[in-house]
C-alpha cells in the first residue's frame, strides 16, 4: 500500500499483513519488525517470529524443539519442553509434521485451545546399523500429522530405558513440530540434533470469522478487492481467502493487485511448438506461415501446408471458416489447457510420482495400474448416482465397467484433506504387498482427480454385515458356511500381521463375499504398517464404535492384538446375529453382553436359532471360548491370529 512499508530486513510484507495502523487490515495481521535486532520480524505482539508471509494464505515462522538428554549414568541431566499458543491462524494440518528423534524415545503432543486433541510418536532402535538415513517410520525417527484447527501444542518426551542401551550413540530425545519439507532426518541427529535449535513451522491464516458468502454481503469490508480475484472458504479454522483468478497473479486484498500473467515469456507456462500470442488472462498458440495445427505441444503441433491444403482452404468461405473455427477453437484450448493443469497438479498432490515409482518397481504381472479419469468417467457413467454401491466413513464406492467388460469397484474418499490423502497412499502401498485369495485385490488407482480413487476387483455378493443383520437376509447363513468365512477370515489377518500390517478396522461390514460366499477382507483407508522391530507404535486412535480395543481406544497403543480383539466382536455377531452396537442388550456393547452372558452360563439363550439348530454343541461352545479368548481386556493376555486360525481348524474337524 502506498506509503507503508512492504519490509523488515530480508521479510516481505504483503498487504493484509503490515507493520504499523492503516497499513494492516486489523491487529490480527500486524508485523512488528524490530529495527535493533537486526530487522528481526514477529506475529502481532508476540515473540513469535515470522520467516515468511504469503498471500496464498500460509505464513512461517521458527519454534524450539523439545529434548531430554542423559549423563553417561544414565541420569537425565537437561531437558525442555516445546510450546506454542496463537490466538488466531492454526497450525496448517497438510505442511507440517510431528517429529521425534531419537532410539529410546516416547512423547506427545497435546492442546486444548480451540481443538482439544493428543498425539504421540514412538521411536526406537537397538543398534546404530538398525537407523536409516531419511526414514521416519519409528527406528531412530519418528512422524505423524498434526490435525485441523490446532492453535496450540505442547510437546512431552519420555524415555523407556534412561538411554542406557543406546547412550554411546544416543544420549538424548527430540521431539519438534517443523514444517514436512524443511525437515529430512540424518543419523547424525541421534547424537546432537546437527545443534539444530530452531524449525520453521507453517500456520494457515485467514480473513475473519465469515464464509465467503456472508463476507460479500458487505462490500466495504469484504477483503478480496481486486475484480480479478476469487474467494474461497478456509478450511483449518474459520473465515475465508482470496485469490488470483487463473492466469493472474499478485495481491487479490489490493484493489489492482492482481496482474495478467504473460505466459509467453515463461516457457513453463505455455504449451506452444512456435507461435504464442499473450491474451488477457490467458493466451493461444497458433503456426507460421506455410503450416497448419493448433501449435501446442500437447496438440496437433506444426505441420507444412501442403498444395492440396492451399486449395481446400482457398475454396472456401475463409471468413465465416475463420471466425467460427476461432471461437471454437479458444473454446477448446481454453477447456483444454484447464484440464491438463488441473491434472497435473492433481496427480502431484496425490503423491502420483511415489506411486508411480512404487508401481514401476513390481513385476508386470502384480504391478497395479495407474487409470486415467476419462476411463474411469466411462465405466462409472460420469460417476452416477446410479452406480453407487456403497458408503462408508472413508469414502463412496462405485460399481464400474471397464471396456475390455472387467466390472470393478472404485472407491472415491469423501473430503479432500491431508488425512484422506495419506489414507490413500497408504491403501495403495499396503494392497500392493498383499496377495491373498481372501484379500481384496487392487488393480490400480486414479490420480488426475480433486480426490483420488482407488480400482478394485468387484466382489458380487455384499457384505458379511448384510447377510447377517439387512431384513431379508438375516437367518438364511448356515453354520457351517459362517464358521468357513470365520476361518477364511482369521488366515487373511494372520497373513497381514506375518506382514507386519495391521487393519485397524475390523468389522462385519469390511469383509466382502463372493457368490460362493467366500470371505474377502476389504478397506484398508486406516490400514497401518508396523516396522519389523517394533513391537507397538502409537497413533491417532481410529477405528469403528463397537468393534474397537478398549486397550488401544484408552493408550492409542496400537499392536496386531487390537485386530483380534475386532476380530472377537465379528465371531461373536456370526454366533449371535446381533450388531456390535446392540441396542436390545442391557451393556448396549455386544462384546460385554456376551462376556457377561458367558459368566452367567447362558451362552445357547443368546446364540442366533438357526446356529443354535445346526451347530454341534460342542463346536459352538469352542468357538464361544475362542471369541472370549479374543475379548480379553489385556492384549497380551488374547491370542495370535495364526492361532485363532488353528483354533477354527480344529473346531470344523469336530463331526
Amino acid at each position: 500500500m502506498p506509503g507503508c512499508p512492504d519490509r523488515c530486513g530480508d521479510l516481505n510484507i504483503p498487504f493484509p499483513f503490515g507493520t504499523k495502523e492503516g497499513c494492516y487490515l486489523n491487529k490480527d495481521f500486524l508485523i512488528t519488525c524490530n529495527a535493533s535486532n537486526n530487522y528481526e520480524a514477529f506475529l502481532g505482539e508476540t515473540n513469535i517470529t515470522v520467516l515468511s508471509i504469503s498471500v496464498e494464505g500460509q505464513l512461517r515462522i521458527s519454534t524450539s524443539p523439545a529434548y531430554d538428554c542423559y549423563d553417561s549414568s544414565f541420569h537425565s541431566t537437561i531437558s525442555q519442553t516445546s510450546d506454542l499458543s496463537l490466538d488466531k491462524f492454526p497450525l496448517s494440518y497438510t505442511e507440517n509434521k510431528f517429529t521425534a528423534v531419537g532410539c529410546d524415545t516416547d512423547t506427545i503432543i497435546q492442546g486444548f485451545q480451540a481443538k482439544e486433541y493428543a498425539a504421540g510418536c514412538i521411536s526406537y532402535c537397538g543398534e546404530f546399523g538398525d537407523v536409516v538415513n531419511g526414514s521416519c517410520i519409528g527406528m531412530g525417527c519418528c512422524q505423524t500429522f498434526i490435525p485441523k484447527d490446532v492453535l496450540e501444542f505442547e510437546v512431552s518426551i519420555y524415555s523407556f530405558f534412561s538411554h542406557s542401551i543406546v547412550w554411546d550413540f544416543n544420549p538424548c530425545s527430540y521431539a519438534f513440530v517443523v514444517e514436512a519439507n524443511a525437515y529430512n532426518f540424518s543419523t547424525l541427529d541421534l547424537a546432537d540434533l546437527r545443534n539444530e535449535t530452531i524449525f520453521p513451522v507453517v500456520l494457515d491464516w485467514a480473513i475473519g470469522n465469515e464464509t465467503c458468502d456472508d463476507a460479500r454481503k458487505n462490500q466495504e469490508t469484504y477483503a478480496c478487492k481486486d475484480n480479478k480475484s476469487i474467494c474461497y472458504d478456509s478450511d483449518n479454522g474459520p473465515g475465508y481467502r482470496c485469490n488470483c483468478s487463473e492466469g493472474y497473479w499478485g495481491n487479490p486484498y489490493l484493489v489492482n493487485g492482481c496482474k495478467d500473467v504473460n505466459e509467453c515469456e515463461i516457457s513453463s507456462l505455455n504449451k506452444c511448438t512456435d507461435i504464442c500470442l499473450n491474451t488477457v488472462g490467458n493466451y493461444t498458440c497458433s503456426c507460421p506461415k506455410g503450416y497448419h495445427g493448433d501449435g501446442r505441444k500437447d496438440g496437433n503441433g506444426c505441420s507444412a501446408t501442403t498444395k492440396s491444403h492451399i486449395g481446400v482452404i482457398a475454396g472456401t468461405s475463409i471468413g465465416l471458416v475463420v471466425l467460427f473455427a476461432g471461437i471454437s477453437f479458444s473454446i477448446l484450448i481454453i477447456q483444454r489447457r484447464s484440464q491438463t493443469r488441473l491434472r497435473k497438479e492433481f496427480f502431484e498432490q496425490n503423491g502420483g510420482f511415489l506411486l508411480q515409482r512404487l508401481l514401476t518397481h513390481k513385476s508386470s504381472t502384480d504391478a497395479a495400474k495407474i487409470f486415467t479419469e476419462e476411463v474411469l468417467k466411462k465405466a462409472t457413467n460420469n460417476f452416477s448416482k446410479s452406480m453407487v454401491i456403497g458408503q462408508g466413513g472413508f469414502g463412496v464406492v462405485y460399481k464400474g465397467n471397464l471396456s475390455d467388460e472387467r466390472i470393478v469397484a472404485i472407491k472415491r474418499s469423501k473430503a479432500i484433506d491431508r488425512t484422506q490423502i495419506e489414507q490413500f497412499v497408504n491403501e495403495v502401498i499396503v494392497l500392493s504387498q498383499i496377495h491373498h485369495p481372501n484379500v481384496v485385490k487392487l488393480l490400480g488407482c486414479c490420480l488426475e482427480t480433486s480426490v483420488p480413487l482407488l480400482v478394485y476387483e468387484f466382489i458380487s455378493n455384499g457384505t458379511l454385515f448384510h447377510h447377517i443383520h439387512d431384513d431379508g437376509c438375516a437367518h438364511t447363513l448356515p453354520w457351517e458356511t459362517r464358521l468357513r468365512m470365520a476361518e477364511e477370515t482369521a488366515g487373511a489377518f494372520a497373513y497381514m500381521h506375518s506382514m507386519q500390517i495391521i487393519h485397524r478396522d475390523v468389522k462385519s461390514a469390511n469383509i466382502l463375499l463372493d457368490d460362493k460366499f467366500t470371505a474377502i477382507v476389504s478397506d484398508f483407508g486406516v490400514s497401518r504398517l508396523v516396522p519389523f522391530d517394533e513391537e507397538q507404535i502409537s497413533t491417532l486412535v481410529q477405528g469403528t464404535l463397537g468393534y474397537m480395543d478398549p486397550e488401544y481406544f484408552q493408550s492409542g497403543i496400537l499392536t496386531e492384538k487390537s485386530d483380534v480383539y475386532s476380530f472377537g466382536v465379528v465371531l461373536v455377531e456370526l454366533l449371535t446375529g446381533k450388531k456390535a452396537i446392540c441396542s436390545e442388550c442391557a451393556e448396549k456393547s455386544l462384546a460385554l453382553y456376551f462376556i457377561s452372558s458367558l459368566r452367567d452360563g447362558r451362552l445357547f439363550e443368546i446364540l442366533e436359532d438357526r446356529v443354535k439348530e445346526e451347530g454341534n454343541a460342542e463346536q459352538l461352545e469352542r468357538v464361544a471360548e475362542i471369541a472370549r479368548s479374543c475379548l480379553r481386556l489385556e492384549g497380551e493376555q488374547r491370542p495370535t491370529m495364526k492361532e485363532v486360525v488353528e483354533d477354527l481348524e480344529m473346531v470344523r474337524s469336530i463331526a
